[in-house]
């Protein structure tokens, strides 16, 4: 054991098999101490998968995930944990309906961010990846632990905050996760194409066309770990009830992505540690001693 950790928050189970999961895999493997925390269950993820559109899934669906993100971090060999809130759901229409009583979007931040702290000072992560501003996408879930995570990178180190939630602990580095980058769905699409298959990722390249700033231009940091995209694809398809086999995520073989685009991306956030951009490691700059607890 390198006596490096990392952490990684997430807004619902199958989060963590689309951003940054190959990352996190390598790190596994490598000797680190890679956990997932799940802010919620995901109670209210509909059924993405046509497969799984039978009786008895959505009477079930809490149980289901669970089973399911189970079966994902032992795929990618890093440990879990649950932080236990109500998935608030997507809301769609026009007005947008309101969100649900006692969803973890309307939850007070401070009892949160509290709560986020107290597991930040337990693991003690050198490293936290989170979502950017946006959440990745504008999921109120997902801006939830956006907020939550830059309170907990301020205040975790700090002794008068929360002395309940246990003994300071001071994150050296935050990343955003940057999972859906423009090029490298283009170079997916126009293969698929060039093979004369259909391909799934048109629709998303036309909304990036239609005015979406390719995220490449805030990526500071990419991890090859094309060796671990068959523990993603293992991942994601755990998640049977969020991923369908004939989507996007996993129209092309992993031979295909790792010869297309064989990195993950990542946006350095916050960082107390200098470490010369662009980057190809998340623990560039960190140096510990070989002790569990530094």
């Amino acid at each position: 054991m390198t006596g490096l950790r990392l952490l990684a928050i997430h807004a619902h189970p199958d989060d963590e098999s689309s951003k940054g999961a190959a990352t996190m895999a390598k790190y596994a493997a490598e000797g680190h101490r890679v956990k997932v925390l799940t802010c919620t269950g995901g109670q209210r993820g509909d059924i993405l998968n046509p497969a799984m559109d039978r009786p008895g899934v959505i009477e079930r669906m809490t149980e289901i995930r669970r089973e399911e993100m189970a079966r994902a971090a032992s795929a990618l060999g890093v440990e879990h944990e649950w932080m236990g809130y109500v998935d608030s759901g997507l809301p769609q229409g026009d007005p947008l309906p309101p969100l649900p009583e006692g969803c973890f979007a309307l939850a007070d931040t401070d009892a949160v961010s509290r709560d986020l702290v107290a597991r930040i000072r337990d693991f003690k992560p050198h490293v936290i990846i989170t979502y950017d501003e946006n959440g990745g996408y504008p999921h109120p879930d997902h801006l939830k632990v956006h907020e939550i995570s830059m309170v907990a990178w301020e205040k975790s180190g700090d002794a008068s905050y929360a002395p309940e939630a246990g003994e300071p602990w001071t994150p050296l580095k935050m990343y955003y996760t940057h999972g859906f980058v423009y090029k490298r769905m283009k170079l997916l699409h126009e293969r698929l194409i060039d093979e004369g298959k259909s391909s799934p990722y048109e629709p998303m390249i036309k909304r990036w066309e239609e005015g979406r700033a390719d995220i490449m231009e805030r990526v500071t940091t990419q991890i090859q770990c094309a060796d671990y995209f068959g523990q993603r694809a293992e991942a994601l398809t755990a998640h049977a009830t969020q991923i369908d086999p004939a989507g996007a995520f996993l129209a092309s073989p992993v031979e295909v992505q790792a010869e297309v685009w064989p990195t993950e991306e990542f946006e350095l956030a916050r960082t107390r540690v200098e470490s010369p951009l662009p980057e190809t490691d998340l623990f560039a700059g960190i140096e510990v001693k070989e002790s569990s607890d530094d």
